[in-house]
């Protein structure tokens, strides 16, 4: 299916920041990317517009006030001889083989060349593609605010991801669980390859495109990987991407993440987070704790994530077989998972906790704190705050635990293991080991209800509260005495919010 494209293209001179380079994915040819024209929609507006990822791209400093630009980024108009296209790819969804998916409702715009080097840009919800399986290929202002949002909180936290350019509006409709606006979300990554584009053509036995695609995935990414040759080229290309996975996954409990549909079409090559659906940072503490409402089996539960994790990457070694041959070197890259998890999980827990070396009790100190916050299903992202700004203010105060204490139902619980903590801290250097805590653990996160008021805003026409909490979520470890009401508890509404793969 071919959507038909209805409005005049741009000149190369209407926007000359946006030149399509070679080397994307695009180059591989259209097996890989087949061009696909964007449907436009009604009077475009901008939404949400991030002026921080703008500079870093080098994009021009007037673009939000270019109509061109609206109408490209909305996928209203084109530039003349710059095709946009779909990727095919397959996939693994909730632990079932789903054959061909692909690019339902994204649309790759081409890399460009940035300070920050080659990135690819992506139209999520400009319309219908070749693998939208019926669908209308369409995205709606609530889920768009939130990938917006979301994808640039992770990267102020420093987790790596896909980031987000900006989201415009129309007044179209598009209905879901009801009637709601039309939008359209500029991604933005290096590459949106994920495991399933391997998984397809492993699937189809399609070994050449299988080939060609690591090898550009390789010298597009892997750089230092070029000079391997043959299966261990390939063998290496696993074990990297096991490496970022891992690393990933650490981040993301960590902070407290939950991704809520780690299928394996939602997983990318690059050790990045990609496509926020359902997602969801913790509350109340609860290991158990399911963001998707779709997930009725608990699958992708926060705890569970890790092992997802591990299991998506059999499913990658699986595709990548064909190129490597034997069974022993890529499970030997696949199981360097579970020495890499561990051991980022367990210095992230100590950087938490403002511990400096490792000692033998540090797993069980964590491991305790953690069952403590469940037991009381304590904030999680509040009680590590607290408990950084306590250990700063008790080298001169002896009250400064109380505001920790607090949150807790079974005190004696928390006592007990705060003297436990105390003793492995130590008294020296209480100021320093807090200030680093303070920039680890962060004071403001996308909670849910947070982006729900931005959304409610939004519907009205006020999108004020979408750049508010921008600018906020990119620097989430300062104070930002303007929004303090943003860093407390959740209010009790929040837990009746249902996010589903639709959100």
């Amino acid at each position: 299916m071919v959507v038909m494209f209805h409005h005049p293209a741009l000149s190369n001179t209407d926007l000359p920041w946006l030149r399509v380079s070679e080397g994307g994915f695009a180059s591989l040819g259209e097996t890989f990317a087949n061009p696909t024209e964007p449907t436009p929609l009604p009077a475009a507006h901008w939404v949400g517009c991030n002026e921080s990822l703008r500079r870093e791209l080098g994009l021009p400093s007037d673009l939000w006030q270019q109509q061109e630009a609206l109408e490209l980024l909305t996928g209203n108009r084109l530039v003349a001889n710059q095709p946009t296209y779909a990727s095919v790819y397959s996939g693994h969804q909730f632990g079932q083989w789903a054959g061909q998916l692909g690019d339902g409702r994204a649309l790759n715009l081409g890399a460009i060349q940035t300070p920050a080097g080659l990135q690819e840009l992506q139209l999520k919800g400009a319309g219908p593609t070749p693998y939208s399986r019926r669908g209308d290929g369409r995205a709606v202002l609530r889920s768009s605010i939130r990938e917006f949002l979301a994808s640039e909180a992770m990267h102020g936290l420093g987790i790596p991801t896909t980031r987000a350019l900006c989201v415009t509006g129309s007044p179209a409709h598009v209905r879901r669980e009801e009637v709601e606006t039309a939008a359209v979300v500029t991604r933005v990554a290096p590459s949106f390859v994920r495991f399933g584009h391997f998984e397809h053509f492993a699937s189809n036995g399609q070994i050449d495109e299988l080939r060609a695609l690591a090898d550009h995935v390789v010298t597009a990414h892997f750089p230092a990987l070029q000079d391997k040759q043959g299966a261990e080229r390939y063998v290496a290309l696993l074990n990297e991407v096991t490496q970022r996975t891992a690393v990933l996954m650490a981040q993301w409990q960590a902070v407290g993440f939950c991704h809520g549909v780690m299928n394996t079409d939602n997983i990318s090559i690059l050790g990045l987070t990609l496509d926020y659906g359902p997602f969801q940072y913790l509350d109340g503490f609860d290991a158990n704790h399911i963001c998707n409402h779709s997930d009725t089996s608990g699958r992708y539960a926060y705890a569970r994530q890790p092992q997802i994790a591990y299991w998506n990457l059999f499913c990658l070694g699986q595709a990548l077989m064909p190129l490597i041959d034997e069974q022993a070197p890529a499970l030997a890259a696949l199981e360097s998972y579970k020495q890499t998890f561990p051991a980022v999980m367990d210095q992230g827990m100590r950087d938490k906790l403002g511990l400096s070396g490792a000692h033998e009790g540090d797993r069980a100190l964590v491991e305790d704190v953690l069952q403590a916050l469940q037991e009381d299903l304590v904030d999680y992202t509040v009680f590590w705050r607290r408990l950084s700004v306590a250990v700063r203010e008790s080298a001169h105060s002896t009250h400064a635990f109380e505001p920790v204490r607090d949150l807790f139902l079974h005190r004696e619980v928390f006592d007990a293991w705060c003297a436990r903590y105390l003793d492995r801290l130590g008294t020296a250097n209480r100021t320093s080991a807090g200030d680093t805590m303070l920039r680890t653990n962060p004071k403001y996160i996308l909670r849910n209800h947070l982006g729900e008021l931005a959304i409610r805003q939004a519907k009205a026409g006020n999108f004020a509260m979408v750049q508010d909490l921008l600018q906020v979520l990119h620097a989430p470890f300062d104070e930002h005495p303007t929004y303090e009401a943003w860093a407390d508890l959740a209010p009790e509404w929040a837990s009746s919010i249902e996010i589903s793969c639709s959100s």
